[in-house]
């Protein structure tokens, strides 16, 4: 069956139901709990969530799949889940939490329609937030803001709405306001429905929360002035126009915020009716000629991630892409738009951590698994039918550099193997000087946690243990063919390039660039989509 076909009248209507978002946080603010318990809410854990942190004789995340995240307890890769929720299908994408990984997060969020920033009650906006939602704010996603570990000591509610104007020159609009905090932390003031919804805790937060609506009158008996206060500091907020609006909210100008505890569940549906209720459906993608492809033409995607050994016994490598448009049917030929070749969709899946099951279809907006499609990049386009061609993911400017050499000779086809498939995903930047080929590449990194992660993978899955020479350069700016030359001759700059083609000029002193840019006007030398460091 074709995608062209008339039965697929239905692709707006299934469009319509999708949801995708991105998750963001700080480390340790709660992000992969949060999604843990979203899936617990979806049915997808079915009575019990997961535990969280990986410890002796208990299961990691269930979005933590990587050997390094289940030893740490951090997320320091994006994954991708699927499930139901009130008749619709939420594609989650959980990213990173560090920011030395944010260039994840930017490729992550290509695919992402909306996102909600996870905060900790107790430090509000952190650094590594700011740069996350930076990386949101380039790519104009709209975002939910979702204050957790309400449950413990932590600010005023009003400071914190204050942190997030004034760091993130972002206005809030509460749709959930607290009643009580830390020990006395009772349920929320729900905004959109105006009802008082009082929490029950449960054991270990492993089952939904039992949530009472309660009348405001009952509630202000029950409550006191706990519920008092809170009813005081929403007409405070009302009284200077801090209300929820669609157009500045999908504008990128206001941010819903809501307030809970993903520990206990507190929260956790109103935030999750939200996303279904407020985010947006997938939209018409603009191709790389500016012209908009349309969610019920013949299919196409994007591939944003790629992902190798999530299946260890397998020794895979899967291509994950968003469907920008048209209905994907397994077994489907597409063409692969930068080698031009047909290629066949035998083997795909959907993915939920490091489970699979086999996908039979797709709509706009779902995330496909696509296995062993061996020269499929991140940032490549597929399409049936009608040919395609969506904007390249752009690459952030690294701003740590190192020289990996194999510590064994012998491992030196691994190693070779390793680097490049680590280039593949994205997981360090890999530059090469065309002389010396692959004998001694700079792993380039936005930041050093990149290192340990690629260190780590290449001993544990390609059996390849390195050294790494950390160098002194500093900053690094595409150059081209002619400045090369010049730039070489220079002392503390060399030019290496990146599997790309792309030719990247890396400096020591980036007091030296900044003379060249006076001095040297004619020299090419552009700067990434974003500075690291």
């Amino acid at each position: 069956m074709s995608s062209t076909d008339p039965i697929d009248a239905d692709i707006l209507n299934e469009a319509g139901r999708r949801r995708t978002f991105a998750i963001i946080s700080h480390p340790d603010a709660g992000k992969t709990t949060l999604t843990e318990k979203f899936l617990l809410y979806g049915g997808a854990l079915g009575s019990e969530a997961g535990t969280v942190k990986a410890r002796s004789g208990r299961r990691s995340a269930t979005s933590d799949w990587m050997e390094m995240e289940q030893q740490r307890g951090i997320s320091i890769t994006s994954t991708v889940l699927q499930f139901p929720y009130r008749d619709h299908v939420v594609n989650l994408l959980d990213t990173p939490g560090h920011r030395d990984f944010s260039e994840d997060t930017y490729r992550v969020l290509a695919a992402a329609d909306a996102a909600i920033m996870v905060l900790d009650a107790a430090k509000g906006i952190e650094p590594q937030t700011l740069k996350l939602f930076e990386v949101c704010r380039d790519r104009e996603i709209p975002i939910l803001s979702f204050i957790n570990k309400w449950d413990r000591p932590g600010l005023q509610p009003l400071e914190l709405l204050d942190d997030i104007e004034k760091q993130l020159s972002l206005t809030p609009t509460p749709l959930s306001w607290p009643v009580g905090g830390d020990s006395e932390f009772r349920g929320v003031l729900d905004q959109r429905s105006g009802d008082f919804v009082r929490f029950t805790r449960t054991a270990r937060g492993a089952t939904m929360a039992p949530e009472e609506v309660v009348e405001p009158e009952r509630a202000k008996e029950e409550e006191g002035e706990l519920y008092e206060q809170a009813v005081e500091e929403l007409g405070l907020l009302e009284a200077v126009g801090a209300e929820y609006d669609e157009d500045t909210f999908l504008a990128g100008i206001t941010t819903p915020v809501f307030f809970g505890s993903a520990l206990t569940n507190f929260g956790v549906r109103l935030l999750l009716d939200a996303v279904v209720d407020l985010t947006p459906p997938p939209q018409p993608k603009e191709d790389a000629a500016g012209e908009t492809r349309e969610l019920d033409s013949p299919f196409s995607g994007f591939v944003f991630k790629v992902q190798a050994n999530m299946d260890k016994s397998h020794r895979d490598r899967t291509a994950f892409f968003r469907v920008c448009s048209g209905r994907f049917e397994r077994g489907m030929v597409v063409t692969h738009e930068a080698t031009g070749k047909p290629m066949a969709t035998k083997y795909v899946h959907t993915a939920f951590g490091t489970d699979r099951e086999t996908l039979d279809e797709a709509f706009p907006g779902d995330i496909v698994g696509l296995v062993n499609a061996n020269d499929v990049r991140i940032g490549d386009t597929l399409w049936e039918s009608k040919q395609v061609e969506f904007p390249a993911i752009p690459a952030f400017a690294p701003a740590h550099f190192a020289i990996a050499r194999v510590t064994d000779t012998s491992r030196f086809k691994q190693f070779r193997n390793g680097v490049s498939q680590l280039d593949e995903e994205g997981v360090v930047q890999v530059l090469r000087d065309p002389d010396i080929g692959d004998q001694a590449p700079i792993l380039a990194a936005v930041g050093p946690m990149q290192f340990e992660v690629a260190t780590h993978r290449l001993e544990n899955e390609f059996g390849a243990p390195i050294e790494l020479s950390i160098t002194n350069y500093k900053v690094a700016r595409v150059t081209d063919e002619a400045s090369a030359a010049d730039l070489r001759a220079m002392q503390g700059v060399d030019v290496l390039q990146r599997s790309d083609g792309t030719r990247l000029a890396l400096f020591e002193s980036p007091y030296w660039l900044d003379r060249l840019l006076g001095e040297r006007p004619e020299l090419v030398l552009e700067k990434l989509v974003a500075e690291g460091g």
